[in-house]
């Protein structure tokens, strides 16, 4: 199996990554691969995987290295089957410097690196107003986003709630965490040319130099 061209979409929970996602793929023809929504899918078909996975997150951790690629490992024929023609867009895969070497080593290194640099003080404030839809890890936004029914998901119907790892004590310790982890991929794609930042508060002021970037990226 030939893997496709794929692009790493590096960005901090809370940062406005899922809305740019979901830009890029619609315009750009990218097929958007999230881990977090990779870890759901195990969990929902409760997978041995699933269950390990369930067990670190319902106690607050990272999914460790392997137990990721494992996932990801597990869902990469489906993956490859029903990507679009120009490629993958990987979000949260890989998260860490070990994941780069593992991913590059058995797939490919990305054609190029989108990092969105969000102040963390305006992540915080965005994820004290956030709202989740838990089945399906859709989110809402009480000041800018929110659900046209209050605390009812949009497409489903369905209860929304206020995550407890939103708090913005317990956000900042994943930022900092987050700021740890990835500061070394950072450095490594810059030294390589690949890494493209977009810095603002603002999704929709953020969203127009991303796209005008990769429009002429592809050009």
């Amino acid at each position: 199996m030939k893997f496709p061209k794929c692009i790493f979409f590096i960005a901090a929970p809370g940062s406005g990554k899922s809305t740019i996602a979901s830009r890029i793929e619609q315009y750009f023809q990218f097929t958007h691969v999230s881990s977090g929504q990779l870890f759901r899918d195990q969990v929902k078909s409760r997978t041995d995987l699933g269950k390990l996975v369930d067990d670190i997150i319902k106690d607050g951790r990272l999914v460790d290295d392997d137990l990721t690629m494992s996932v990801f490992a597990e869902s990469v024929t489906r993956i490859c089957n029903s990507i679009s023609s120009r490629g993958l867009l990987l979000d949260g895969i890989p998260r860490t410097l070990n994941q780069v070497e593992l991913f590059e080593r058995k797939y490919c290194a990305p054609e190029l690196v989108l990092n969105l640099d969000i102040p963390f003080a305006t992540i915080v404030e965005r994820l004290s107003n956030r709202l989740t839809h838990l089945p399906s890890g859709r989110v809402y936004n009480l000041d800018f986003n929110p659900p046209k029914v209050p605390g009812v998901d949009d497409l489903t119907g369905e209860t929304l709630v206020f995550r407890s790892d939103d708090d913005p004590r317990v956000v900042s310790q994943r930022l900092e965490k987050y700021e740890e982890i990835t500061k070394p991929i950072l450095s490594l794609y810059k030294e390589r040319g690949l890494l493209k930042s977009f810095r603002g508060t603002e999704t929709n002021v953020i969203w127009p130099e991303i796209q005008e970037f990769l429009s002429s990226a592809r050009a």
